[in-house]
């Protein structure tokens, strides 16, 4: 682009130097001959336009080229579901008959440590099981059409907090919430109340997995330029700089999550109900110290 840029001022600038010089303008000791005159000009407009159109070319390469980046993405966006649903699809009932089987073998008088072994079978089905019922559930978020409730935050949070404190009481975690003065209130947000839930559930869930007793577990609300900001903060064990951009991806687990119960699917349906309500989320951890999430929401339109 600096190029064309450069040949339309050097064909500028050699035309109305041309035409101030025939107008007068300068005291010219030198005249030019008239055919020599006429061919700089010729040459200057010659200049301009080849770096109007070359301006234009590059403009409409540039926007085929992002009109066919987007359309791969959508294509790969597009691929990735059917396989998720077709994943689904192939293993439900595989998995339904493994574990009716299980069911069965463990009730015609195993021996002790065949038990112990149907039981482990039968703990890691129905965790695979989960598995591709999550894998679904995410697929499902990404295009089915969404509900648009308008939720009282303050309202909402409440009701997030009573349905976790038993957990909070059991394990012995210290949970909190932090909300800014009643009046003026917070405005509400636009989005689906269940799925909202579910995202928030699953970072409560995710907080109550990687901290220890007495650990503290803060869900905070503020408003923020036109965004409400919910923030789900814990001071647990933390996350590697290397891992952070990593968690939002379909079943990845860090080394941190070795040994602790789930799927590896919970932040990545955070992120896709998130986005699909208009908004964001972004991670904050350091090792030791905590992880704090925080969903950026849009405010609903008066």
């Amino acid at each position: 682009m600096r190029w064309f840029v450069l040949l339309w001022l050097a064909g500028l600038g050699v035309v109305v130097g041309l035409g101030a010089i025939r107008a007068g303008v300068f005291d010219m000791v030198i005249t030019l001959p008239v055919d020599l005159d006429l061919l700089l000009v010729a040459t200057g407009i010659t200049l301009v336009l080849t770096a109007v159109l070359g301006m234009s070319f590059k403009q409409a390469m540039d926007g085929l080229r992002h009109v066919s980046v987007e359309k791969a993405r959508e294509e790969a966006f597009a691929e990735h579901r059917r396989f998720l649903l077709r994943l689904d699809h192939e293993l439900k009932n595989p998995l339904t008959a493994i574990r009716a089987g299980i069911v069965n073998l463990s009730e015609i008088g195993a021996t002790p440590e065949q038990k112990l072994v149907l039981g482990s079978m039968e703990s890691q089905s129905l965790r695979l099981s989960r598995l591709v019922a999550d894998l679904r559930k995410l697929a499902e978020i990404e295009t089915l059409p969404l509900e648009r409730d308008l939720i009282d935050v303050r309202e909402f949070l409440y009701e997030t907090m009573e349905l976790v404190q038993e957990r909070a009481d059991t394990t012995q975690r210290k949970l909190v919430l932090t909300l800014p003065p009643p009046q003026p209130p917070l405005p509400p947000v636009c989005g689906d109340r269940d799925l909202l839930l579910l995202a928030l559930h699953n970072l409560l869930d995710n907080a109550f997995k990687f901290t220890r007793p007495n650990d503290t577990i803060e869900i905070t609300a503020s408003l923020n330029d036109e965004l409400i900001c919910i923030q789900v903060s814990d001071s647990g064990v933390g996350i590697p700089d290397r891992e952070a951009p990593l968690v939002w991806e379909e079943l990845y687990r860090g080394k941190g999550a070795t040994g602790t119960l789930g799927s590896g699917v919970g932040l990545a349906l955070v992120q896709v109900i998130v986005k699909r309500t208009g908004g964001s989320v972004s991670l904050e951890s350091q090792v030791g110290v905590g992880t704090r999430v925080s969903l950026q929401l849009p405010i609903s339109p008066a």
